[in-house]
């Protein structure tokens, strides 16, 4: 496995540092990170996204969708089973589970719903105005004469 060294990027930027931290945070946990669940994590439009998580055999009430700190964790528990029951073939994993996803900033968590064995989580970038880039007007010179003129 290849190892990187971040050290060149904080001593040349400066308010970079949740990047080199991200990455880090990557590439560490990709060898210990498990498959299970299965997700998709789609684009619904120019600021729109959706996870989708398939939970086939939960329910709602053993589902728990919860945004932390930029991090959204959905995490499941299956109630206990109290009648015994005896399989010849087990193939649906019903394993309790915890899944973390690290947001950007300004995303937002704006729906949750489960359906068919699916559970979408619809998220939204939301760019406060004061961060949005503006157009700013050039007046001529002539402009600005008058203005000093009229003052």
């Amino acid at each position: 496995m290849r190892t990187f060294d971040f050290a060149p990027l904080h001593r040349a930027t400066v308010g970079f540092d949740q990047i080199a931290d991200l990455m880090d945070r990557v590439l560490s946990n990709d060898a210990g990170q498990s498959s299970y669940p299965p997700y998709n994590i789609e684009k619904t439009g120019e600021d729109g996204y959706r996870i989708s998580v398939a939970v086939a055999g939960f329910a709602d009430d053993e589902l728990s969708v919860e945004v932390k700190e930029n991090a959204l964790h959905v995490s499941a528990r299956k109630a206990d089973e109290t009648d015994a029951k005896t399989y010849l073939h087990r193939g649906i994993a019903t394993r309790a589970f915890d899944r973390r996803f690290h947001l950007a900033d300004h995303v937002r968590v704006t729906n949750a719903s489960h359906q068919n064995g699916m559970l979408h989580i619809d998220l939204v970038r939301e760019v406060p105005e004061a961060l949005k880039p503006r157009r700013i007007e050039i007046q001529s010179q002539k402009a600005i004469d008058a203005e000093v003129v009229e003052a």
